[in-house]
């Protein structure tokens, strides 16, 4: 199971990547707000997995803040359409 969860950061990695470059190249806006989510999310994960000293209320916040920034980044590509 530990290497399907490393899997999984690396693959959030990897849309926060493509974020950015939607928000750089293609000139996206919403592409930041999709590269902060994944990039919280890495966090989040490597919180857990590496049982860091964090404050479960930080993380919580944090992932509501990545939440947020979904919602934000899907309601704009919705209204792009």
């Amino acid at each position: 199971m530990n290497f399907i969860h490393w899997v999984s950061i690396l693959l959030e990695l990897v849309v926060a990547v493509i974020g950015v470059m939607l928000a750089v190249r293609k000139k996206k806006r919403y592409g930041w707000f999709i590269a902060l989510t994944f990039v919280l999310y890495v966090f989040y994960d490597l919180a857990y997995l590496l049982s860091l000293q964090i404050s479960q209320d930080l993380l919580y916040y944090l992932f509501f803040v990545a939440t947020l920034s979904i919602l934000w980044a899907i309601w704009n590509i919705f209204l792009e359409s």
